[in-house]
This record gives C-alpha cells, structure tokens and sequence, in this order.
C-alpha cells in the first residue's frame, strides 16, 4: 500500500473528468479550493485557541510568591 503513481493519478482524472464533464471540472476545482481553505482557517483557529488555553493554564499555576 504506497503511494499513488503517475498511471494511478491519471486513472483517477479521467474518471473524474467522465463523471463530471469538462464543463463542471472549473467549478468543482474551485468548490475543493474553498473547502481546502475553510478547512485550513479552522484548524488554525482551533491550534490558536488551544495555545491560548495553555497560556492561561500556565499564568494560573505559577507561584504567587512574587506578590509578597
């Protein structure tokens, strides 16, 4: 189970270019972009808000010593 080939990936474009047609290709390559980079913002959203609950976490659990 490697990796894809160049023959594999040229299977699976001109299946997919069958199933959706040369004229629908344009916009399915625009819907997967935007998808692409929804998906991306929420992952960085998700990893800054979880560095964020760390900060806090680690402000709260240090020493109040310094207050003295």
């Amino acid at each position: 189970m490697g990796s894809l080939s160049a023959w594999h990936w040229l299977i699976v474009l001109i299946v997919v270019a069958l199933l959706f047609g040369s004229s629908k290709l344009p916009q399915v390559a625009r819907s997967l972009g935007q998808s692409a980079r929804v998906l991306k913002a929420e992952a960085r959203g998700l990893r800054e808000d979880e560095e964020a609950a760390n900060q806090r976490e680690s402000e709260t659990s240090r020493p109040a010593s310094d207050e003295n």
